[in-house]
Order: C-alpha cells, then sequence, then structure tokens
C-alpha cells in the first residue's frame, strides 16, 4: 500500500508525527506541492493508492493521470480542491474531518475582536520602542479602547463554532443576536436570539462570520448591506474571506463607517500584494491560522488515521462523494 501527503507542512511542520498513517503502508510526505494545477501533482501521487493533500488540487487531470488512486483523504473539512464529481466516476471515496477546530476557531475569532478593541500588539510594540520610558504620564493608549459588555454579537452563521463563539461573547456580557437557516436548541439554551438578515446587520455592534461559503453568502459583505449596518461596527471574519467585497470594506474602514475589522481570511489566499484591505485603516489581518493550534492539527491526524484505517476495512467513513 502506497500512501503520499502532497502538502504536509501545514498539517505538521514537524511537532507531530506522521506515524499513524506510516503504519498502512510505504508513506512519502512532501511539505508542499502546488496550490495550482501541476504535473507536479500527478508526478508525485505516481502510483500511490492512497492520497492526503490539504490544499493542493486533485482535478480530472491529475486523477486519469493517477489510476490508481483508491482513496483521497482531505486533511481539512474544506473539499472544493478536489473534482468530487470525476472521483464519484471513478469509485474514488474522498473523505474530509468534519469537525476538529471548533474550540480553537472560536477562540479565535474572540482574539481577534479583543485585539480590535485593545491593540494589544501595538501597545507592547510601542512599550518596547521606549515610548512609555520617554511618556509624561504614567500611561497613554494610542487608539480607542472598547468595552464590549452591554454591546450586541452578532453571528452570521451559527452552528458548532458560532455557539461556542457565542458562549464566549456571552461570557464578556454581550448579548448574542443570529442569523442561520437552522435554528438549535442549544443557541437558544445560551440566550441567542434569532434574527431576520436586515436585522442582524442593524442590531448588531460586532458583525462575526461564522459560515461556511454558500453561493447565497459570497460577497455578503458589501456596501449595499454595511449601509444597513450600525456606525462605528467592528467586522470580525475567520470563516471564508469570499463573504467580503473588500474594496467595499477597506472603503467603509477608511470612512470609519465600520470602526474596525480582524480578519484571519480573505479572498484569495496567500494575500495578494494589491488587496485594499492591506492600506485600510483599523484592519488586522493575520495569515488564516484560526484553526492551527496544535490541539486541532492534532485531532485532524487523528481522525485521518481513522478515516484511512475505515477505509481499509471496508466500511469507509466521513465520505463526502457517496
Amino acid at each position: 500500500m502506497k500512501i503520499v501527503v502532497l502538502d504536509g507542512y501545514t498539517e505538521n511542520p514537524g511537532d507531530l508525527s506522521w506515524d499513524g498513517v506510516r503504519q498502512f503502508g510505504d508513506l512519502t510526505v512532501y511539505d508542499r506541492t502546488s496550490y495550482e494545477e501541476s504535473p507536479l501533482i500527478a508526478e508525485r501521487i505516481g502510483d500511490a493508492d492512497i492520497v492526503l493533500m490539504n490544499k493542493t488540487p486533485i482535478s480530472r487531470a491529475t486523477m486519469e493521470k493517477c489510476p490508481g488512486i483508491k482513496l483521497i483523504a482531505v486533511l481539512a473539512t474544506g473539499y472544493n480542491v478536489v473534482d468530487i464529481a470525476c472521483a464519484r466516476e471513478r469509485g474514488i471515496p474522498v473523505v474530509n474531518v468534519p469537525v476538529y477546530g471548533t474550540r480553537s476557531v472560536s477562540q479565535f475569532a474572540i482574539a481577534l475582536l479583543l485585539e480590535v478593541c485593545h491593540h494589544i500588539g501595538h501597545h507592547s510594540d510601542s512599550v518596547y520602542r521606549g515610548d512609555w520610558a520617554n511618556n509624561p504620564d504614567w500611561c497613554y493608549w494610542d487608539y480607542p479602547l472598547i468595552e464590549l459588555a452591554g454591546m450586541t454579537y452578532g453571528l452570521l452563521g451559527c452552528g458548532n463554532i458560532g455557539i461556542h463563539t457565542a458562549e464566549i461573547a456571552r461570557a464578556l456580557g454581550m448579548h448574542v443576536i443570529a442569523f442561520d437557516g437552522r435554528q438549535t436548541d442549544e443557541a437558544k439554551a445560551l440566550g441567542v436570539e434569532y434574527v431576520e438578515l436586515d436585522e442582524l446587520f442593524a442590531r448588531s455592534d460586532v458583525l462575526g462570520l461564522q459560515m461556511p461559503l454558500f453561493p447565497f453568502n459570497a460577497g455578503i459583505i458589501n456596501k449595499e448591506n454595511i449601509a444597513k449596518m450600525k456606525d462605528g461596527v467592528i467586522i470580525i471574519n475567520n470563516s471564508r474571506g469570499q463573504m467580503v467585497v473588500e474594496q467595499d470594506l477597506a472603503d467603509a474602514l477608511n470612512s470609519g463607517k465600520v470602526a474596525g475589522a480582524g480578519l484571519d481570511v480573505v479572498s484569495t489566499e496567500p494575500i495578494r500584494p494589491d488587496n485594499p484591505l492591506l492600506k485600510a485603516k483599523n484592519c488586522i489581518i493575520t495569515p488564516h491560522i484560526s484553526w492551527a493550534a496544535r490541539g486541532s492539527r492534532e485531532r485532524i491526524m487523528d481522525c485521518t488515521v481513522e478515516n484511512i484505517r475505515a477505509f481499509l476495512a471496508g466500511k469507509p467513513q466521513n465520505v463526502v462523494n457517496p
């Protein structure tokens, strides 16, 4: 049994072990292959039986060049980089890791919010520059400091991650409202108030995007919907960058309509140098790391091992193309 990992570095930069996967056969691990269609992908797969990948695309052309593929295991929840229809035609199960980073991603959403509210990184840097030692006052701040208690946190999406984000927001003294097509008793038990979309925009002091990308929400944060929001709203997005029309958000940040944004995702990743958000006011951007706490990555590894084990036992699990 030959197994190949095409882009293993982000899952395991050296602090985890591939031994759980290695037990099933001859394993080859590449840190990086390509995030775009490339002949190198098929070359590296070769005659492998099982392919593991995160963001390296597996296209119809690649599958046709690699007829030995029997299983594609995605080291993530999202699987849009795999030609699912072709895999189904060829009888290749595609399996993913459906739940692994709920706590980590919700924690990171709140971390982004707190950074927008306090600019802790900036103020720490200023101390190390000597600004505090040379200040005539015993303290100072370069940005308005925002207290969240009593404010309304609006969630666009209230699934597992949204529920845990709501739990933390409630602990900070915030009221939580949400728009989601599926309402859960768990969220209601936390005190989450479900509202319609326009009401979500109108009432939120903080708007957090916690929803997978669907056709209806692509570009949903645009100038028309931003105009419905409160002056001084804060926008947090560590879900999908394609939900935001980035020039519209940059314009709103620069005008002050949006007081601040905390973003862990952008429309094209890695971020392009000409992304307008890079020059926008009061915009914090991190490199898509909400998911990357070691605990989360350990769960990805463990689930992937079990996905392979189940497949070899003839009972594949977490199949996204049944």
